[in-house]
């Protein structure tokens, strides 16, 4: 008899958990960081800002990536996979998107003349403006991060011949967009591992493996003789989607993003 995971397992929830706790501690350590900005020197100070934020991204992301590992070994291991199998842990972000995401964060932290087309948010005064960067940073700096560990057990999916599909679990609070991705279960890795009873809405990458900053969905490995079972509510996302939005092609997230806001229990983010 085929074994069954799913997005609401104790083991998912306990890696959800963890996630959160890193992410915690990433925006308090990432928030110390603050006070190296000095507003009289930004051209010096937002610099050595950035380099201090990226070894942080580096250090908590190899926590992230080895986290990642230890969910996969032991999903692995409840399956009752054979053989042996080292999940390889990802590089950490490039130096280059790392700054590109900080200095995006900063971009309206600099003095702008209000002849210059300069945005009532760049008008704003220093405190106001500072706080709207670090609010970015946060966002990009736990995107970041999350990011390695995600990658790490797509990788691994992709490299375990075990392993034959990957899904997504999102947060009861998610956007539309993470709540439709988890509506989409096991998503293949191959057209041949599909099979050929698979829909072609699962199979391959295409926008489920997309995150955004202050996305907390993780990625969930499952392998051969496992069955993927969506949670309650995934499984009413699921619902939503194949009453109120499939079939409308160009048109599908406005329709399931309306019908979340009538018929979810679970508000979407702002809507409260």
């Amino acid at each position: 008899m085929a074994s069954t995971t799913s997005d609401s397992s104790t083991s998912v929830t306990r890696w959800r958990q963890a996630q959160l706790g890193l992410t915690t501690l990433l925006l308090r350590d990432l928030r110390g960081l603050r006070r190296l900005i000095n507003p009289a020197r930004l051209q010096v100070t937002v610099p050595t800002w950035i380099e201090a934020v990226a070894a942080l991204v580096a250090r908590y992301s190899e926590v992230a990536a080895t986290l990642a590992a230890d969910f996969y070994d032991g999903e692995r291991d409840a399956a009752g996979m054979p053989g042996l199998f080292t999940v390889p842990l990802t590089d950490a972000p490039p130096d280059s998107q790392m700054s590109n995401s900080l200095r995006w964060a900063t971009k309206d932290l600099w003095p702008r003349d209000e002849a210059a087309d300069a945005t009532t948010a760049q008008l704003a005064p220093f405190d106001v403006r500072l706080g709207a960067a670090m609010a970015k940073a946060d966002g990009a700096v736990q995107k970041l991060v999350a990011d390695r560990g995600r990658a790490t057990l797509r990788q691994a999916v992709g490299a375990d011949p075990q392993a034959v599909a990957y899904a997504r679990a999102a947060a009861l609070g998610a956007c539309s967009f993470c709540k439709l991705m988890a509506s989409r279960g096991q998503v293949y890795r191959t057209a041949g591992s599909a099979g050929v009873e698979a829909n072609e809405r699962f199979t391959g990458d295409a926008s489920v493996v997309k995150f955004h900053d202050n996305c907390h969905c993780v990625i969930i490995p499952v392998f051969r003789g496992q069955q993927f079972e969506l949670s309650p509510h995934a499984a009413e996302w699921e619902r939503l989607y194949r009453e109120y939005a499939q079939g409308h092609p160009g048109d599908q997230l406005r329709l399931f993003r309306r019908a979340l806001a009538e018929h979810d229990q679970y508000p979407l983010p702002g809507s409260n």
